[in-house]
Parts: structure tokens; sequence; C-alpha cells
């Protein structure tokens, strides 16, 4: 690949797959874990700590430097993205933004950051609940995970980062509603940012839905030019580069988006390319699936590796 580290930032997403703090010992076989995870001890989750830096140092080897900033999702609470920042790849210089959602599953997103590079000026998580039945009156309710904003300043460049991990296909995709409810709601705050001031939208994680579904291109069919927002991974869909694989079928659920500010203008960041990081040692063993992601786990059967997502990339020239 060829970059300047000197010239080169990154920002990142990476789904890093049921990455949980290990469940405690059982005290009864029947009692079910916490995690959901078949045998989810501190060994494991020691290799899952281990597999996800290593794909930061695989990326600092092929860029030259660690990402400014990376998304991450599928993250269960606090601790253990601290641990993760504790990796000696990280060097002690980053920082997280994290908050507790109300996910069945236990899980979240987070934004990891170099304090040499970001200040973070504000941050809020958005939460959605969904009514269960159909009675207006019922107190019963559904969650899912919250969307993080962050505002952040990169040199004189402010900029609100969203960072996703929508509601599942799953069922004959009966989450299609909601994650269209989600979208429209950021949408309106990418709206309001964009039309009130003239600071710049990122926008990253996993859709659970590919860049030519609906839902995506809400983010993409403003009425005012001025908003601006953009997806480069339409054309690597096209190129048939994927980040993750169900069945027979690759996705690209995992996306970044920007506004038009990075593609030109005065900003400090400009928009050179985007890519899956697809590297060999973050690929299956087996010479069926050659292709896909080394996940930690195929259903209940540990396979110890690093997740059923590559993270995604967009790579920026500092100007």
């Amino acid at each position: 690949m060829d970059v300047q580290p000197e010239h080169t930032e990154l920002a990142v997403f990476y789904n890093t797959e049921n990455f949980y703090s290990p469940d405690p010992k059982s005290r009864h076989r029947l009692n079910p874990a916490p995690s959901g995870l078949k045998n989810w001890n501190p060994a494991r989750f020691e290799n899952k700590l281990k597999k996800v830096a290593h794909v930061f140092e695989l990326m600092k080897e092929d860029f030259g430097v660690l990402p400014m900033m990376a998304g991450l999702s599928e993250v269960q609470g606090k601790l253990v993205v601290e641990k993760l920042m504790d990796e000696p790849v990280f060097g002690g210089r980053f920082g997280m933004v994290h908050f507790e959602s109300m996910d069945e599953r236990g899980v979240d997103v987070a934004l990891i950051y170099d304090r040499l590079k970001i200040e973070i000026i504000s941050a809020e998580p958005v939460s959605f609940f969904f009514a269960i039945d159909e009675d207006k009156e019922s107190d019963r309710f559904d969650t899912t995970r919250d969307v993080l904003q962050v505002k952040l300043r990169y040199q004189d460049m402010v900029m609100h980062v969203f960072v996703f991990h929508l509601p599942s296909k799953r069922e004959k995709d009966v989450n299609h509603p909601k994650r269209k409810l989600i979208i429209k709601e950021i949408n309106e705050r990418i709206r309001k940012i964009r039309t009130e001031t003239d600071e710049a939208v990122l926008i990253m994680g996993d859709f659970n839905e590919n860049p030519d579904e609906d839902n995506v291109k809400i983010l993409l069919n403003n009425n005012d030019l001025a908003i601006g927002i953009r997806n480069p991974f339409q054309a690597l869909f096209q190129q048939q580069q994927y980040s993750t694989f169900h069945q027979r079928s690759g996705l690209l659920f995992d996306q970044m988006l920007l506004s038009k500010d990075f593609f030109g203008g005065t900003a400090a960041l400009r928009f050179q390319q985007a890519g899956v990081f697809s590297h060999y040692k973050l690929k299956s063993w087996d010479r069926k699936f050659s292709d896909r992601p080394f996940r930690t786990y195929a259903g209940t059967r540990y396979l110890g590796g690093y997740s059923d997502h590559f993270p995604v990339y967009v790579h920026f020239t500092k100007i």
C-alpha cells in the first residue's frame, strides 16, 4: 500500500463480535451465561483481547500510523474497552467515549481516539425505545444499542461523529422499521448540524444493510445539497468488496459516510480512499472460507479468531 505516514490519518470502524468480559464460573450447568457464549472464560477473553489489539498493529504496519479514532461495536461495557486500550500497541495515549446502553445482549458501541490528535468537545448517547404491544398504554418496550454522537476537534476542524450498530436482520427482517426510525432521527440531527453550522459529519457503523439498501440511502437523499453526505462504500460494494458474510452472501454492512467537507476545500483532512481491511492474517484458516473473516465463534463452536467482520477504514490526507 502506497502511503506516506507523515501525511496520513485513518478513521476506522470495527464490529468486534461478542467482545464480552469473561463469564463467571457457573454454579450449575443449566445456569445461562451472561454473555450467551459457550465457555467464555478468562483465557478466551485474553485471546480475544490480543487478537483485537493485533488488528491495530497490522493497520500500523500497513499505513505507518494508528487510527486517529476508531468506532467499535459489540463491546460489553467500559472495562472491556479500557483493557483494550491498555494493550501496548496504543502506547497509553488513547482515550475512549462510551455509555452503557439498554441493549438486551449487553453490548454497546464506543469510540477510542488518539488524545494527542483529538479533543472531545461533547458526547451523548442517542437511545431508542420500541413498543412491544400495539396498545399505546402498554409499559412494555424493546431496546437496542444506542447511537453514539461525539463532537470533536482535529486541529482546527470540528466534526460530529456518529457510531452505529443498528438492529440486526433476522426473522424476515422484522427490525427493518426500527432501523428506519433510528436513521431518520439521526438524519434530522445531521440536517440540523449542517444547516446551522459549518461543522463536518462522519457516520460510521454496522448498518445491517448494504450501501444500496433504502435505509442507508436516507442519509444521502437530502433535498438540500448543502448537507452533502457521501458514501464511498457504494463503489466498494459494486466491486464486490465485503466486510462480513451470511451463508453464501457477501455483505458490506460496515460503512463510513462523510460530509462533503472531506472532499475538497480547506479542511484539515481530505478523503483519499475507503477500504475493507481484509488483511490475510484476519482471514479464515479454512480453505473453504479463505476469503472470510476468522471469527471467534461459529454458532456455539469456539474458533478463537478475531471477529466475524473485517474492519473498514477511511484514509485521509492531512492538508
